[in-house]
């Protein structure tokens, strides 16, 4: 009986022999829960206690992305409600609307099941996207870290600092680390020596590094 109950749930993409164990384990429920006082036959009591036991395995177990229940069930209306619609119009591709109407649904509830309908089964990343040819994969279209996204962060967080420093020694930081100008280059450009260009953007580098950092609490 267990078995035969498997079957009706078999191509759902499932293994047959992992059904069988679910609805031996349905089986087992029943045996256990069953109460002969009450005068059921057992077969009564046991065939939509494994039912169950196999829908929820459905539910819970064989999802690749989980969405809550009620978006679970939602799912189940709408792609029923879609192939009862489909069978009887032909090539009519029911809409949003239409199974609205048929399955007294809202609108937003049947968009919602629709788009949960992708989520039962994820597609690998070696797949090819849809409308892409030449072998371009999913994983080739991937993002990756912009790493200049923390010079940005960085840039922005110094930039109060900066406008507090004296003009000059904006100046020296523009040319060294803007247009990488040596030292002597620089003292050179403003009149001033080697070792003092070197103080100076010491100094200011250590005053901007501590008034970007936080304090400690």
């Amino acid at each position: 009986m267990a078995y035969r109950l498997a079957t009706r749930f078999r191509n759902r993409g499932e293994p047959m022999d992992d059904l069988r164990q679910v609805a031996a384990m349905g089986l087992v429920k029943a045996v256990d829960r069953f109460d002969p006082v009450h005068g059921k036959a057992f077969e009564v009591y046991a065939i939509p206690t494994v039912t169950g036991e196999l829908k929820r395995h459905f539910r819970d177990h064989t999802w690749d992305v989980h969405v809550p229940r009620r978006v679970q069930d939602l799912r189940n209306q709408v792609r029923l409600s879609q192939r009862d619609l489909s069978q009887r119009s032909g090539a009519h591709v029911p809409t949003p609307a239409d199974v609205a109407a048929d399955t007294g649904l809202s609108v937003e509830d049947v968009n919602l099941g629709m788009q949960a309908m992708g989520s039962y089964s994820a597609i690998s990343l070696d797949a090819e996207p849809a409308g892409f040819d030449g072998g371009t994969s999913l994983a080739d279209r991937l993002g990756s870290r912009d790493r200049a996204l923390e010079t940005v962060l960085e840039r922005e967080s110094v930039k109060p600092g900066l406008r507090e420093l004296p003009e000059r020694e904006r100046t020296i930081l523009y040319l060294r680390y803007f247009r990488d100008m040596s030292q002597a280059s620089i003292g050179q450009r403003l009149g001033i020596s080697q070792m003092h260009v070197s103080r100076l953007l010491r100094q200011s580098c250590e005053r901007l590094r501590t008034d970007t950092l936080p304090t400690a609490a």
